[in-house]
């Protein structure tokens, strides 16, 4: 993906950039129940990756053997932290491609796009070999395509209550418990999703 397209002059804030979306209980697939982090939003629209939907049946080492990075047989010797990474569905947009969000400890340059305060996103294959050597990120998730939205869509999206904003923190974000982390964005904005109506509609 070229990141250009996302970078905004300075006086051009997309003020849901480095937050999260929860969706609506009414939202239908791609994005039932999807927590979404918001890696950048402006007047051109919005990419985001949806980080409590694992990816079926793949795995980070396979992923790592079906892209020639390590030999089938390396797999037992990868270092823990390799072995420990998910794979998650990003979103439907691109589902080929791959994008590690990670600590800011490791960066390459040129290609590694800060995103907020101790986050950036990397979308090139040279992390997932660092990563395999043990060198990457100490904290990092990968996600096979992405979320997109058009000019204006998903603001539009938002004031038809489709989607609620939830302040980030790390562990929704990076958190090893995906299946738990809707539940607990809502929680977090104070909503129980047993009180919410199965449709979105107009305030």
């Amino acid at each position: 993906m070229n990141f250009d397209k996302f970078k905004k002059p300075e006086a051009e804030r997309g003020y849901l950039d480095g937050q999260i979306i929860v969706a609506m209980p009414g939202l239908l697939e791609p994005f039932a129940r999807s927590v979404v982090y918001i890696c950048a939003h402006s007047s051109e629209g919005a990419m985001g990756l949806i980080v409590n939907q694992p990816a079926p049946d793949m795995k980070f080492p396979d992923l790592l053997v079906q892209l020639d990075i390590i030999a089938s047989n390396d797999v037992i010797v990868l270092p823990e932290r390799a072995q420990d990474i998910r794979v998650l569905r990003g979103g439907p947009v691109d589902s080929g491609r791959g994008f590690v969000l990670h600590s800011d400890d490791y960066r390459i340059e040129n290609s590694t796009l800060p995103l907020d305060t101790g986050i950036c996103l990397t979308a090139t294959i040279d992390i997932l070999r660092a990563i395999a050597r043990g060198e990457g990120p100490n904290v990092a998730m990968l996600a096979l395509g992405y979320a997109g939205w058009a000019a204006g869509q998903l603001e539009s999206e938002i004031r038809e209550n489709g989607w609620l904003h939830c302040p980030p923190d790390l562990d929704l974000i990076f958190g090893r418990d995906l299946a738990g982390k809707y539940d607990r964005a809502m929680q977090k904005i104070g909503i129980n999703p047993a009180m919410l109506s199965d449709e979105a509609g107009h305030a």
